[in-house]
């Protein structure tokens, strides 16, 4: 009668090592993409506006639901067109004549396994840019995401972008999801064990 009774311990460490095997690949999943770097770099000081600024990814980001928005310190709005996303690098032009002083930068992408994600960082130029600048005055992006061949400036040392978001991260559901059907598998074992105890012994 014992080695009928080991089976239900069997079962649960088996049980054991098939949730432990689904969490380990459940990991790396739920790590969703994320910026590495920005150019300008996140408080870099450039000699004049770049022509473009640029965020480069860990994956390669989606072309749907993209924008950059660039505005000086006065809040006007200097981005220019659409966002161009080639490889894992997403970058957005500016308008000419954009003047000296601080930028904050704001991006937001759809990742590879279509999570949007987001993020800020600042640059400060010493001059402004060559070019005739338009009438001051916060004007609206043109945020409609496209493909495109442009690639990221380098106007500075890249670094990791400053308030890069960090999406909700799937493995504590799925930890979760396992506890409870460790739970119900310990109480139907239980219950067989005690139903089993119950039964008279065969004469």
């Amino acid at each position: 009668m014992r080695p009928i009774r080991r089976r239900p311990l069997s079962f649960l460490l088996g049980f054991l090592v098939l949730a432990a095997a689904v969490l380990g690949l459940a990991g790396p999943a739920a790590a969703h993409d994320a910026a590495e770097s920005s150019s300008p770099a996140q408080g870099a000081s450039v000699p004049v506006p770049p022509e473009q600024v640029s965020v480069t990814f860990s994956n390669k980001p989606l072309g749907i639901g993209a924008s950059v928005s660039v505005k000086d310190a006065s809040g006007t709005e200097w981005a220019d067109g659409q966002v161009q996303i080639v490889d894992n690098v997403a970058s957005q032009k500016l308008r000419p004549g954009a003047p000296a002083g601080a930028y904050t930068v704001s991006w937001r992408v759809v990742s590879s396994d279509s999570h949007p994600i987001e993020g800020t960082f600042g640059f400060t130029a010493a001059a402004a840019a060559a070019g005739t600048a338009p009438a001051t005055g916060p004007t609206a992006a043109a945020n409609v995401p496209g493909m495109g061949t442009a690639e990221p400036g380098a106007t500075a040392e890249p670094s990791a972008p400053a308030d890069s978001g960090e999406p909700f991260q799937w493995s504590i559901v799925i930890f979760a999801a396992v506890a409870v059907g460790l739970l119900v598998a310990l109480a139907v074992i239980a219950k067989r064990r005690l139903s089993a105890g119950e039964e008279p012994d065969a004469g």
